[in-house]
């Protein structure tokens, strides 16, 4: 043994002597050239007092809840005021530029602060055919640019039933605009093949699994021609074995499972029997968030209990992200807003505070300064000056009459957040 070492282990063990001194224990002769066996005499006569070193360090620390806050907005459905008007933002009418921050700059936070946001793009996404409206809407890549790269959003739901209007071409086109441009964004519920198709989308957020899956109720009658081997999953009873399938299966690899059915009678606030019965058949079988669109209006949300005591939540319908449609109705909808927790003392990952916050389309005469407002932020001066008002259409939107909806769709307290 070297010196230094010697002289190390003789002070260690000196100082220790002199502790156990103090309390009265006597301690063998130390050994210079075997100091391993005389702090094992000294380890064993300390320990016989029940003095051991843990006794004096602090136990460790636990580790942390992980939180992820989640935010979901309805159908972003473009109409051609809206990407018209961004072409007129962008400078020169027709050169391919777009501008769509005038649309979104009331709700771009909302977005931005969220740690994890969802999309429904109710329109196809693509420069392969040109920008078109209702009744087969097609929207510029420049839309799906600002999305992602401006107001943040992480992943896309493509389960809608715009989603073949331009047919299986234009389903490949968004698929592969969505792919090459944001290979990094979660898209779901249209797929190019089976493989594809049966690859369940999952995105890891703070430690947090998240699977995503969607589903369309129909696609307007065009029938899907999957000439190409293209993949959609419809709502259909004779579909209903592969969702289960695909629910329980995102369920072993992911803690959260999230699903987008795209259902329900269009601009109708009332429930049905077939939103309620298929939402507590995914619940049963492992979804624990439901994201339901198509209404383009505002529906009800609520817990669902599986016979095991566990709970998913069903937002039945988040209405429109913004729109140019005609219905007074049609103006009011949501962002859902929920918190995911795991606990890692128990294990547990548990979704906590669902709300829903109120936005409304909002444009003005002739469908123009086409915008979304929180409904906190909505006043009676802007509702006097919207496009959909009596003094400029044989229509009901007032202020008033925008209170009374909100009213109609009777959202528990607990879940309606005015922010």
């Amino acid at each position: 043994m070297s010196i230094k070492k010697k002289l190390f282990a003789l002070g260690t063990a000196m100082l220790i002597l002199i502790n156990l001194c103090s309390c009265g224990q006597k301690i063998e002769k130390y050994d210079s050239e075997n100091p391993q066996t005389t702090l094992a005499t000294i380890t064993h006569a300390t320990t016989s007092k029940n003095i051991t070193i843990s006794d004096s360090l602090s136990e460790p620390e636990e580790k942390p809840d992980s939180i992820v806050r989640i935010v979901c907005a309805g159908d972003n459905l473009i109409h051609d005021c809206i990407y018209e008007q961004a072409d007129a933002r962008a400078g020169k009418k027709g050169d391919g530029k777009y501008d769509f921050s005038y649309v979104y700059q009331n709700v771009i936070d909302y977005i931005k602060d969220a740690d994890l946001s969802v999309l429904n793009q109710e329109t196809i996404v693509t420069d392969e055919f040109p920008p078109s409206t209702y009744p087969c809407f097609c929207s510029p890549e420049a839309l799906g640019d600002y999305m992602i790269d401006v107001v943040g959003f992480d992943a896309v739901s493509l389960s809608n039933n715009h989603i073949l209007d331009k047919g299986e071409k234009g389903l490949l086109a968004t698929l592969k605009y969505w792919d090459t441009k944001h290979p990094d964004v979660i898209r779901y519920g249209a797929y190019k093949n089976t493989d594809d198709m049966n690859h369940i989308r999952v995105k890891e957020v703070n430690d947090i699994k998240f699977a995503f899956l969607g589903y369309m109720e129909h696609t307007n009658g065009i029938k899907h021609k999957a000439e190409q081997g293209s993949e959609l999953v419809y709502l259909s009873e004779r579909e209903l074995e592969t969702i289960e399938n695909q629910i329980k299966e995102a369920k072993k690899i992911a803690d959260i499972v999230i699903v987008s059915p795209h259902f329900g009678v269009e601009v109708s606030n009332v429930v049905t029997d077939q939103q309620k019965n298929l939402s507590k058949k995914f619940v049963e079988w492992g979804a624990d968030i439901i994201v339901g669109t198509q209404p383009h209006t505002l529906q009800t949300c609520e817990w669902i209990e599986r016979e095991d005591g566990t709970k998913g939540f069903v937002y039945y319908c988040l209405g429109n992200f913004v729109s140019g449609m005609t219905s007074s109705y049609a103006m009011l909808g949501g962002l859902a807003d929920f918190t995911v927790r795991k606990n890692y003392k128990t294990g547990e990952v548990t979704i906590e505070e669902p709300k829903i916050i109120p936005m409304v389309s909002h444009f003005e005469r002739d469908y123009t300064n086409v915008t979304i407002y929180p409904y906190s932020k909505y006043t009676e001066e802007l509702a006097k000056v919207h496009g959909l008002s009596p003094q400029y259409r044989e229509a009901k939107f007032t202020f008033k009459f925008l209170k009374e909806a909100l009213e109609e769709l009777e959202i528990p307290d607990e879940f309606m957040l005015i922010k």
